[in-house]
């Protein structure tokens, strides 16, 4: 009798051990729990882009306003946004009330400096003419004064004397006029030069506003699918919009057979990103198409977007996919596979702890209750991390902290990194 109610007490200890680790000893056993997966382990970093052409003509205003101190010019009229044009055909007409203001002034000094060609062309012509009457006189007054000195030579000396002295100064004084009128032809010469030099000038520049009138009604420079261009804050350039002069884009025209993503990676996920990486992409227009893409490109600076305080980096995705269906401007979902890990141990995030800023820890789940054990983890994702020391794969790990553990000690890696 006695040893049976050794064993009933023994069995009714065992029960009681059993229910109390059976629940451990700090809640019930409705604690979730999850087991560490194994397997190929990735990082993806999920952004948000816009298809554009990998390459494309740009549709440029006139490029000679800045020499007529035209610096910004207002768009009158544009075709919509993705009409299809031939070359040479219509696209965009530019404001042109600045450029008549101008070609009435410029009109003004050309008509000013017509009028002053004509007068210095008639000033010259009648100087000169007068200068050439009086060499023709002198020339005969000459002529006449060698007749008296050949008629004097049976007259005294001194007519003759006189006769000669008479000749003399006709010549010196025909000599004096030939050298005055080349004086006077040279300068008529140089008066119409600058007189020339100055309306041809005038003239140019009125020719060259003409230029300028034409080039503001846009044309076409090749086929293709009209694409707004962009302001600097992000918006598009269309009716009433303006340009400025140093970049005088109008639109674009995109090749469509070769299209990239435009995409923004924060400066926390930046330093993940490299040329060559695989992306896979969706787009919002059609949710059922998976496109393929790699980076080609990472920018060396950052900036900031509008209505944010955070710093990104422009990243270009190049679609390996041809599709007819592709558009510039469509929104497109991109997931950068920045890293691959090969038979890795990882868990949720969920799953990790940590004490102050020196310890990273998991709890663990077993029949004797919980464990807290350091953990040596190595990349992460949105949603799991790896873990490099520290778990086994049949280890069954808590999602949430339990109750009454602050004061349970850590078990320690045995040699912590």
């Amino acid at each position: 009798m006695k040893w049976k109610i050794i064993a009933g007490s023994v069995l009714l200890i065992m029960v009681l051990f059993y229910l109390f680790f059976r629940t451990g000893a700090s809640g019930p056993d409705t604690e979730l729990v999850v087991k560490p997966q194994y397997g190929t382990f990735q990082i993806d970093i999920v952004t948000t882009g816009e298809l554009e052409a990998k390459s494309s003509v740009d549709v440029l205003g006139p490029t000679g306003l800045r020499s007529i101190q035209i610096y910004q010019i207002n768009i009158d009229d544009i075709v919509p946004e993705g009409s299809l044009v031939k070359k040479s055909e219509y696209i965009a007409t530019l404001d042109n009330s600045q450029l008549i203001e101008k070609i009435k002034n410029r009109q003004t000094e050309l008509e000013e400096s017509l009028s002053e060609y004509t007068q210095v062309k008639l000033d010259t012509a009648l100087e000169l003419r007068a200068a050439r009457d009086e060499l023709i006189n002198l020339e005969y007054a000459v002529e006449e004064k060698q007749l008296v000195l050949d008629q004097s030579t049976y007259e005294p000396p001194a007519t003759v004397k006189q006769a000669n002295i008479d000749l003399e100064k006709a010549k010196r004084a025909l000599d004096q006029a030939r050298s005055n009128y080349q004086l006077k032809y040279d300068k008529a010469v140089a008066q119409m030069q600058e007189a020339t030099a100055e309306l041809a000038d005038d003239q140019n520049r009125m020719d060259f506003l003409n230029r300028m009138m034409d080039q503001l009604r846009i044309m076409a420079p090749e086929d293709g699918m009209v694409i707004y261009a962009r302001d600097w804050n992000g918006k598009k350039k269309t009716t009433g919009t303006q340009i400025n002069t140093w970049q005088p884009i109008v639109a674009t025209l995109p090749d469509l057979t070769t299209m990239v993503s435009k995409t923004y990676v924060n400066e926390v996920d930046i330093r993940k990103v490299k040329s060559g990486q695989h992306v896979n992409i969706g787009l919002d227009a059609f949710p059922d198409k998976k496109l393929q893409g790699t980076v080609i490109g990472v920018a060396n600076v950052g900036e900031q977007k509008p209505n944010s305080d955070s710093k990104v980096f422009e990243v270009t995705v190049e679609i390996h996919d041809s599709d007819t269906t592709l558009r510039p401007a469509m929104t497109t979902s991109n997931n950068i596979v920045a890293e691959v890990i090969e038979k890795a141990v990882f868990i949720p995030l969920e799953s990790l702890f940590n004490q102050g800023d020196s310890i990273t820890y998991v709890i663990k789940k077993n029949r004797l209750g919980y464990t807290k054990q350091e953990v040596l983890t190595g990349p992460s994702n949105d949603n799991q991390i790896v873990i490099v020391e520290g778990v086994d794969q049949d280890d069954q790990l808590l999602l949430s902290y339990p109750a009454d553990l602050e004061d349970k000690d850590i078990t320690v890696l045995t040699a912590r990194p």
